[in-house]
């Protein structure tokens, strides 16, 4: 699969996931930095795919994309909205974001590992699937470059931003 390719089913997952969920909802919650949940999941999305090519992985890329897409579905602004104490946001947050998906979509049990687990080690449960893997590396990454470069007034990254 091309980039073109790539690009295209993130596109129109994105679009599907839109028309018949909540995930447009993500746009006004903050994730990283500067980042909206949105864009979060459209990059760790967009970053999952790019590391599957590279790495000469086989994957299946559309369930791969949707668990991407809706790993981060918990649909609260966690800096200010988390129902719990604040500390307990990372641990929790997989289960929230899996229980809404599923009352929104049909999940697969790839997808179902992909959600609840991107969050390993934190939460103590390894991924199963080659997709969970992928996802789990690919929100480290993205949240580190949200993180780090994705602050303040304008971005200090010169260089070409993961998954965009």
């Amino acid at each position: 699969m091309d980039a073109t390719e790539r690009r295209r089913l993130v596109i129109r997952t994105l679009c599907l996931l839109e028309e018949k969920g909540r995930i447009s909802l993500e746009k006004s919650f903050m994730q990283h930095g500067r980042c909206s949940v949105y864009r979060h999941s459209v990059a760790v999305a967009r970053t999952s795919l790019d590391m599957a090519e590279r790495l000469h992985l086989r994957v299946n890329a559309p369930e791969l994309v949707r668990g991407a897409l809706l790993h981060d579905y918990f649909l609260y602004d966690w800096h200010t909205g988390y129902p719990g104490p604040p500390c307990t946001h990372g641990f929790t947050h997989p289960f929230i974001a899996l229980r809404n998906a599923a009352a929104d979509f049909t999940l697969t049990g790839r997808e179902k590992d992909i959600i609840s687990r991107h969050m390993f080690p934190l939460v103590p449960i390894p991924p199963m699937t080659r997709e969970g893997w992928l996802v789990c590396l690919a929100d480290k990454l993205c949240a580190l470059h949200e993180t780090l470069f994705q602050r303040g007034g304008r971005q200090r990254w010169q260089g070409k931003k993961p998954g965009l």
